[in-house]
């Protein structure tokens, strides 16, 4: 029940995501499709899975061809004098018996290495019994998984960079259009200004102190067009796309809000989804498998059969040069100073320092959830504050714009009003968006 409860919150979570911004779950999933690094973990896992069918190679014959040739000259000699030991009995005989049944025998003088011989061979071995065959498959499968949970935390961390370069771009975007905004209102006070001057109203250096806000005003949308392109071009490394390639914005996402659940519900998911807490439950398992090894290797033999069969001799004339060798081989490693004990010890702490891992992660992803959590709550508060303060320098700048074109106000407090409406609208944006920047956060801390 506890697990339905946490999947159909996912669910909803996602629902929710995806129907907030369907032109940025497009944009997630065509990064996943084509990203760099998520192609090489992909490789990885086709690595991993080789490794899976080497060790169960071992469960079959092996049965290799091997031709040798040798020519030798010089080096040590064998030097017996069999020749001059029986030759004398040999004669003897020979007058005794009357017969040649005993002929003279060379004295023995040959090469130790052996020259013009060859041994072409068959050899074949099977293991009957290997503990380390079966275990090594087990460690392959839980490496192959090991792999698996890195791709996922690869496409987690991916996700999560993506949302945020595209909060950014969008930031970006809201910037220009407000300064853009402010500046069709200089435009506009600037054209008075002139017409002013021309009646002789106001004097000369109000119009330049209007051009220079302008000229100002330039400088920030040249900035900010700079900055622009700039977390376009990221967007788009990102999502393994051209640099300049156009981002479509989705402008909705401004007049919308996240819906938040309780922070313990944010908890509760977070513990059961981390990807973190795969890759250290992966590594435990790899670890057992390695200890279910070396205690095996530490306690049994390893038993197999085989055969060695061809020709063997002087020259390549196979004639009277076919041997046939069977085998019955055991390894039993009986002593080495403990060295086995020792590894299964040392493989134990491993076991012991992912286990502390483990309390660790959890305690740390309690901490960001929280912490996450606070900090969206905080950006929302602060929306409302930011809204009210867009209305009252929206209304100081109409009065003081309403005075100053009836002549009774100067153009500093215009500019100044002006100034500080453009400042409430750019905070109000940042705080929208951050909301959103913050919302990607704790859906990262809370692994969905």
């Amino acid at each position: 029940m506890k697990k339905l409860l946490i999947l159909i919150f996912c669910l909803v979570f996602l629902q929710k995501s995806f129907s907030q911004s369907l032109i940025l779950h497009n944009y997630i999933e065509q990064g996943l499709e084509s990203n760099l690094s998520l192609k090489q973990e992909s490789l990885e896992l086709e690595k991993a899975l080789k490794g899976i069918d080497i060790a169960k190679a071992n469960l079959f014959p092996k049965i290799s061809f091997s031709p040798t040739y040798s020519l030798a000259a010089g080096g040590r000699r064998l030097e017996f004098p069999i020749g001059d030991l029986l030759n004398p009995v040999y004669s003897t005989l020979n007058q005794l018996t009357k017969t040649n049944n005993f002929p003279q025998v060379e004295n023995v003088n040959q090469l130790l290495a052996p020259n013009n011989f060859h041994d072409t061979k068959f050899a074949i071995q099977y293991p009957i019994f290997n503990p380390d065959i079966k275990n090594n498959i087990a460690l392959q499968k839980e490496l192959l998984t090991s792999e698996y949970s890195k791709k996922r935390f690869l496409e987690f961390e991916l996700k999560h960079n993506i949302e945020i370069a595209y909060f950014q771009y969008l930031t970006s975007l809201e910037a220009v259009k407000i300064y853009e905004n402010s500046k069709s209102v200089l435009q506009d006070l600037n054209s008075l200004n002139q017409k002013l001057l021309s009646n002789h109203v106001i004097l000369k250096d109000v119009l330049l102190t209007s051009e220079y806000e302008l000229d100002k005003l330039e400088q920030q949308i040249t900035e900010s067009n700079k900055n622009s392109a700039l977390a376009k071009a990221y967007f788009n490394f990102l999502i393994n796309r051209n640099l300049e390639e156009d981002v479509l914005a989705d402008t909705n996402l401004i007049n919308s809000l996240p819906i938040l659940n309780f922070q313990e519900e944010y908890t509760k998911t977070a513990l059961e989804n981390r990807p973190e807490f795969d890759q250290i439950n992966s590594g435990k398992r790899i670890n057992q498998s390695l200890l279910n090894l070396q205690q095996k290797n530490a306690k049994l033999p390893s038993l197999f059969i085989g055969a060695n069969t061809g020709f063997q001799g002087f020259g390549y004339s196979f004639s009277n040069q076919a041997y046939l060798v069977a085998q019955l081989g055991l390894n039993w490693d009986l002593f080495h100073g403990y060295e086995k004990k020792h590894k299964i010890e040392q493989t134990k702490i491993s076991n012991e320092i992912l286990n502390v891992k483990f309390e660790e992660a959890k305690n740390q992803i309690q901490l960001q959830v929280l912490q996450k959590y606070k900090e969206l709550k905080s950006s929302m508060a602060n929306l409302n504050t930011a809204k009210g303060g867009i209305e009252k320098t929206q209304k100081i700048f109409d009065l003081v714009n309403s005075r100053y074109k009836n002549g009774n106000a100067i153009f500093m407090e215009v500019s100044k009003a002006q100034n500080d409406l453009m400042i409430a609208q750019l905070s109000e944006s940042l705080i929208k968006y951050d909301i959103w920047v913050k919302y990607a956060d704790l859906k990262k801390a809370s692994g969905l």
